[in-house]
């Protein structure tokens, strides 16, 4: 990845006041988690909008389960050189905060603290009958599909489906976020999906700054700078330029 490009994205971080990260399925690729999407995603498997939606869990949470039974999985994959260099960068005032659209909680892994996770999390399960919370610990003690202890009813991840709403609470998180937020740093995702895919927009409106790192950039029309390539290499780069 040219240098030249490496050092120009530094001097933008260090140049913003609050610098705010919004990454994607390809930041977690190299973490052996493939893109949904992708050719040997999730999707290629299991149609999304019947297996994707919360009105095919409720209509039927036994076969949507056939599809989380291999979600579940990815919560056992480890953060990569990547996820820790974006905690390196907060930990050096570069980075404010994360907002992502992955459900697999290695921001956090990797030593991020402030991460906004807008499509959910793996780590919790809810049961929708009697509103009872459960862990990941817990509903990995058991077979699956996992069933409320209270109830019975089979339990629901807390991640976001398809034709769900995204909850206030997270939209809340991220507008305050994104307020002051002078600068995004977009990493690995298409910027396809709504509502996240505005908030590059957003951004751009405002005058704000922005850094795409992708193997296939999505944002030339808005990105001040394009790191074209892996994620891991980028970070890595970033990371390293500023420890010399």
């Amino acid at each position: 990845m040219p240098e030249d490009l490496i050092d120009k994205a530094i001097i933008l971080l260090k140049q913003a006041h609050n610098a705010v990260a919004l990454t994607g399925a390809g930041v977690s690729t190299e973490s052996g988690i493939p893109d949904f999407s992708g050719k040997n995603g999730l999707w290629s498997r299991f149609d999304p909008y019947e297996y994707g939606t919360m009105g095919a869990f409720l209509a039927d949470p036994e076969k949507v389960w056939r599809m989380l039974s291999s979600l579940v999985k990815i919560v056992d994959a480890e953060p990569n050189t990547g996820h820790k260099g974006m905690a390196v960068l907060e930990e050096k005032g570069l980075l404010t905060g994360i907002i992502t659209q992955n459900i697999d909680g290695l921001h956090q892994k990797g030593g991020s603290r402030n991460v906004v996770e807008f499509h959910g999390s793996l780590d919790t399960f809810t049961c929708l009958s009697c509103g009872e919370n459960y862990s990941l610990a817990h509903v990995r003690k058991y077979s699956l599909p996992p069933h409320c202890a209270t109830c019975d009813a089979i339990l629901k991840p807390d991640i976001i489906f398809y034709d769900e709403r995204i909850p206030d609470m997270v939209f809340a998180k991220t507008q305050q976020m994104l307020a002051s937020a002078d600068l995004l740093l977009v990493a690995g995702t298409s910027c396809k999906v709504e509502p996240a895919a505005r908030i590059p927009l957003h951004i751009h409106n405002k005058g704000g700054k922005i850094i795409e790192i992708n193997k296939e950039p999505a944002l030339n029309h808005l990105a001040a700078i394009t790191l074209e390539g892996n994620f891991t290499t980028a970070i890595n780069g970033i990371v390293d330029r500023l420890a010399k």
